[in-house]
């Protein structure tokens, strides 16, 4: 292997950040450790009480639930820090909720290709800015459960404001300081960030996208105290407008560190504002620097340190993306329910159509199971306790890949309609529904903040990782002999105990996982204990592989894919069930709950089963094969009978510069 492809496969090792040291579900999971324990029930979970209304028990009468006046503790004081932040946040919501309805048209901002400036405005005097920003530093200090849920709903007035709001908040400036940046740097620049000064995260350079190995953006040191920064980075979400940027540089003999820097900083330039298939409003940039000089006072974190800053800012931003395909989920339900119930075909309405029907069944269910992830990732980052990455890679990409089915089948069910701009609709009079607009903002999400097949590649690693531990000599092709020798002692060891764990489980006893079993209510214990049977299985299927291709495992991408998904379905299937469980307890639901989760479950298992049957029965070798060929120039006679795509067009000289350079644009906070 390679020192690049060395380095670029250790990237995704860095230390989780301090105080995160308790085991993670998810990757228990890869290992057929079902451990329901560390995600139910969470803490500040509702008390076992009264089931939901239909149950004959409901909520207390006498309960006042519409003051918005905290509840006094029994000293007559104020009410606990956690019921506090409660209301903070759904106080905060349901401004949120009437700014959106009264002052976002996220269809005109997809038509402008950008969000008007007196929406910006509002969303600073919201303190939208400042969501995840503790108050000691003039934000609002809102958990992940209500950040994600505000994120959710502006997502669904807009997905660009929505990406705005998140470029900013969980992959700029905010989080890097917040967790790795001096108390002098917090002060002085959280306060503006809260206030509305827009901030980006600048990773991805032209040659270096998911493999940060390659980057090659430089800060040198001066020699009076600072550092000389060169380079160029793209597709900075809100970099044409952002008056902070977060910059990942190679420092010489160091490696990658983080640095904060002011946007008007002589030698920044914004060079190109990019256009892309949706997401129109959003202002990605490409952004150069020259000899841009940095004080040491802004290097955020050690020399070297950057690429654990860069991954952790990643997690946080692959937490809060789920959040906008869970909000697209329930717009599309709503949307997809509104049309099938009205519109009349052969005599009946659509969803009495089996195949409308069934549509409607798997948007139901899938948007269900999406909220699920995103509330449980939001409570597990909450307690901040777990090491995340694994989950937030697989809430990442199970959420980004269901939201753009549900959008899919969307559009189909609304045919041509679907395919129509809301602005055509309404201009011949109909509704103006943006389906089509959903579905090109959604695909963005497949790539943003690290592709589907990055995220199959980092949490593959992590689910053979205890192998690569334990038995790397063995697999490796390349080990010396004494390197061997050691890994059969390591091997033996770990196996022994391993491999037995594996044949049998709760899973097999029908008793297991009781409380999820309620009277006249679906039987969830029943699809935890075939999770459970499944993890196990999930790892005799991990191990078999690796036995297969000893050290060439990680070059079997599209197994370890199916792996990756068939772990993603059964931490959706336990999030499903839990979020079930959580709304029945709460009397909220309860019975609709069940039903959902049972239906996604149903649904889940069959996919899961398609997974297990192409992990051995599939056109890989066959597919490499023709691929190689491909690449080599065959076949090329296939291509015989239409123009050259890459043949410069009569509108390239009109595009090629792209959009109007942006560099004194930005947005003050005032």
């Amino acid at each position: 292997m390679s020192a690049t492809a060395q380095d670029a496969r250790g990237s995704s090792g860095a230390a989780p950040p301090p105080g995160q040291g308790d085991p993670s579900f998810a990757r228990e999971l890869f290992l057929g450790r079902f451990r329901l324990g560390l995600v139910h029930p969470r803490p500040g979970a509702a008390p076992e009480g009264p089931p939901d209304p239909e149950d004959g028990l409901g909520a207390d009468p006498g309960a006042d639930l519409g003051s918005g006046t905290p509840p006094a503790g029994e000293d007559g004081g104020a009410a606990d820090p956690a019921a506090e932040a409660e209301r903070r946040g759904e106080t905060f919501l349901a401004r949120l909720r009437a700014f959106c309805a009264d002052r976002i048209d996220g269809p005109a901002i997809d038509r402008a290709a950008r969000v008007p400036d007196e929406v910006i405005a509002g969303l600073r005097e919201l303190g939208a800015f400042g969501m995840r920003i503790a108050p000691e530093y003039g934000g609002l200090g809102l958990s992940h459960v209500h950040y994600h849920r505000a994120l959710a709903l502006a997502g669904s007035a807009s997905p660009a404001v929505a990406a705005l709001l998140s470029a900013h908040q969980s992959a700029g400036v905010p989080q890097p300081l917040a967790l790795f940046g001096t108390e002098e740097q917090r002060r002085a620049y959280l306060p503006r960030c809260a206030r509305g000064a827009i901030s980006a995260f600048l990773l991805t350079e032209p040659d270096a996208g998911s493999d940060p190995g390659r980057l090659s953006a430089t800060a040198v040191p001066d020699g009076e105290g600072g550092y000389l920064l060169d380079g160029v980075k793209l597709w900075a979400t809100n970099g044409a407008i952002a008056e902070l940027l977060l910059v990942l540089a190679r420092v010489p003999g160091r490696g990658p560190t983080a640095f904060l820097v002011e946007a008007d900083t002589p030698g920044v330039t914004v060079e190109h504002r990019s256009a892309f298939l949706g997401l129109r409003g959003i202002e990605s940039a490409v952004t150069r620097f020259h000899r841009v000089r940095v004080p040491a006072g802004r290097r955020v974190g050690a020399e070297g340190a950057g690429l654990r800053i860069a991954l952790t800012t990643l997690t946080a931003a692959r937490l809060a993306l789920p959040a906008l395909c869970a909000g697209a989920g329930k717009w599309c339900l709503r949307t997809a329910r509104e049309w099938s119930a009205a519109r009349v075909q052969w005599g009946v309405p659509l969803a009495e159509h089996e195949a409308v029907a069934a549509k409607l069944s798997f948007i139901a269910a899938t948007t269900f199971a999406l909220e699920a992830v995103v509330e449980l990732s939001g409570e597990l980052a909450d307690e901040n306790r777990h090491d995340l990455r694994v989950e937030a890679a697989l809430a990442k990409l199970y959420g980004s890949e269901m939201a753009w089915r549900i959008a899919d089948e969307l559009v189909q069910i609304r045919g041509g309609r679907g395919c129509e701009t809301a602005g055509s609709l309404a201009a011949r009079g109909e509704r103006g529904v943006p389906a089509e607009q959903l579905l090109r903002d959604l695909r963005l999400h497949r790539v943003a903040e690290g592709s589907t097949e990055v995220m199959h590649r980092l949490v593959a690693r992590e689910a053979v990782g205890a192998h690569l531990r334990f038995a790397g000599g063995l697999l490796d092709p390349d080990a010396s002999l004494t390197r061997r020798r050691r890994a059969v002692a390591a091997a033996g060891a770990f196996y022994l105990r391993w491999l037995p764990s594996l044949a049998t489980g709760r899973g097999q006893l029908p008793l297991a996982y009781g409380d999820f079993h309620v009277a006249r209510h679906p039987d969830l214990a029943g699809h935890l204990r075939w999770a459970e049977r499944t993890a196990r299985r999930l790892a005799r299927a991990t191990f078999l592989g690796m036995s297969r291709w000893p050290g060439r495992l990680e070059r079997r991408q599209r197994f370890l894919a199916r792996i990756v998904d068939i772990g993603a379905e059964l931490y959706a299937v336990t999030a499903a069930c839990v979020h079930a469980e959580r709304l029945r307890r709460a009397g909220e639901h309860g019975r609709e709950a069940y039903a959902l989760a049972d239906a996604f479950c149903r649904q889940a298992r069959l996919r899961v089963d398609d997974h297990f049957h192409h992990l051995w029965h599939n056109t890989d070798d066959a597919d490499r094969a023709l691929a190689r060929e491909l690449a080599e120039g065959g076949h090329a006679w296939l291509e015989d009978g239409v123009l050259d795509p890459s043949a410069p067009g009569p509108w390239i000289a009109e595009t090629a510069a792209g959009p109007s350079t942006r560099k004194n644009c930005r947005r003050a906070a005032g």
